[in-house]
């Protein structure tokens, strides 16, 4: 990292009350555009990282989102923080407030969770919640709420949560974690407060995450499921299930969640309801992928449950744009 851009990015740690408010509201039209951003897999001195960190300017110029949500694989190379610094620059320098989940390789740096939460939270214009909840399983593990136009009443949220990173049980069960069933429980409260705070009318949610579902493995269990984007690879999600889509059905107010972690898959399909969705992998040769990189973009509209969704790939090429639920029907059996 070159001198001028520590300095920079010094600069703006240092500067009072940078920290923004979580308290996010639709504009004047009436809409709100989040970024999603996936497995970068930054490597702080490699050539490679640099065609993430290009890109993130393009789009961030393109789209000017409300709001950048990382989901997980951040980092994959030591120093964590010089890499970090790096794929973080872009949304920074632009005063864009943004938030961040974990995957399963971040941790596999120089920095356990505890005090690599700790550095994440200090940085300028993070609205996110890095924490360890009491009684709930993992770090990052909260919700943004997005108020009215006149920014008095909450309209929609968003659930960040942290899928960990590989199975507690091994060698009994190997791959992927799971949301442990505290976590399942935190929803599930979290989500009956607020609809009993909206006259008991479910508001309307998306979920951030990085290891998809297993419900996600329904593309490939059952042929011909309705879907829109790239499927390239298998489901790697994890072997056990502990419900966290049943209560999402259940509780009727997410719409959709977005995941990363499979970086040539990129997604959407209606599953009973819910827009089961991966982001468009953001990284670069540090690791696998044949997908041209590039962010999901998803813009909420006030007062309606749906979204609509796109993959931008650079300031001029966006594909796969699409509404939900109109424009993803479930399955017809």
């Amino acid at each position: 990292m070159n001198n001028v851009y520590k300095f920079f990015l010094m600069a703006l740690l240092c500067q009072p009350g940078i920290l923004s408010a979580t308290d996010f509201k639709f504009n004047s039209n009436g809409k709100f555009k989040i970024m999603q951003v996936t497995d970068t897999h930054i490597v702080a001195d490699s050539e490679h990282s640099g065609v993430t960190v290009e890109m993130l300017h393009q789009v961030l110029d393109a789209e000017q989102p409300d709001l950048v949500i990382f989901t997980g694989d951040v980092v994959t190379g030591k120093p964590y923080k010089a890499g970090f610094d790096l794929v973080i620059e872009p949304v920074v320098s632009r005063k864009i407030p943004w938030a961040l989940v974990f995957g399963n390789h971040d941790n596999e740096q120089d920095l356990a969770y505890e005090p690599m939460a700790a550095f994440i939270q200090s940085y300028p214009y993070n609205v996110g919640r890095m924490t360890k909840l009491k009684n709930v399983t993992g770090y990052g593990n909260y919700i943004l709420e997005i108020k009215d136009q006149s920014g008095k009443k909450t309209q929609a949220v968003l659930y960040c949560m942290d899928s960990h990173a590989y199975s507690t049980q091994k060698p009994t069960v190997d791959g992927y974690g799971w949301f442990a069933f505290d976590q399942v429980a935190w929803y599930r409260q979290q989500s009956e407060k607020y609809t009993a705070a909206n006259q008991g009318e479910p508001l309307p949610a998306l979920a951030f995450f990085h290891i998809p579902l297993p419900e996600y493995r329904a593309v490939y269990t059952e042929q011909g499921h309705p879907m829109t984007g790239s499927q390239l690879e298998n489901v790697c999600s994890p072997e056990i299930n502990t419900g966290m889509f049943g209560a999402m059905l259940e509780k009727g107010d997410v719409m959709g969640t977005f995941v990363g972690h499979d970086h040539v898959n990129d997604y959407i399909f209606n599953c009973y309801g819910i827009a089961l969705t991966y982001g468009r992998f953001s990284g670069s040769q540090n690791t696998y992928g044949d997908l041209k990189n590039g962010v999901r973009i998803i813009e909420l509209t006030e007062g309606q449950h749906g979204f609509d969704t796109w993959i931008r790939l650079d300031d001029e090429i966006v594909i796969n744009q699409v509404r939900f639920p109109d424009d993803v029907p479930m399955k017809k059996r």
